[in-house]
């Protein structure tokens, strides 16, 4: 079996439910290979979401992502990618909450959804290294 690799991200609004949101993450299959609380400046989250820049958004996200300490994790397991963005449901908040109410029950609205997870193997390479850099 191939074993995969994404990044999960515990967002600032939410880190007090870290160990929940681990345990949710552990019965469901995936391995947590990496773990590392940090606190990015509006540069590094600047950088991290570099394929945002320019959309209206932009500017609250990086005010929401440097706004507290974050969780940086690597998940694993077979399909962790697809996996992992299933588990999360849509990444508007009030969408998920219709579509997938058992899977949103973190986020309050189109920007503060709770959670990050890489949107293909690419996407997971580059947001890996950013956050792991070692």
């Amino acid at each position: 079996i191939y074993v995969e690799k994404t990044l999960a991200i515990i967002k600032p609004d939410i880190v007090d439910k870290e160990e929940e949101i681990q345990d949710i993450i552990l019965r469901s299959g995936f391995t947590i290979v990496q773990r590392r609380k940090l606190h990015l400046s509006p540069e590094h989250c600047s950088n991290f979401y570099v394929e945002q820049y320019g959309k209206m958004f932009f500017p609250n996200l990086t005010a929401y992502m440097s706004s507290g300490p974050l969780v940086a994790m690597i998940l694993a397991r077979h399909k962790a990618i697809s996996y992992w963005n299933e588990l999360l449901g849509p990444s508007n908040s009030l969408v998920a909450k219709e579509t997938h109410p058992d899977r949103a029950i973190y986020g309050t609205d189109e920007l503060r959804n709770a959670l990050h997870g890489s949107n293909d193997f690419a996407a997971a390479e580059r947001e890996m290294r950013f956050m792991f850099p070692a």
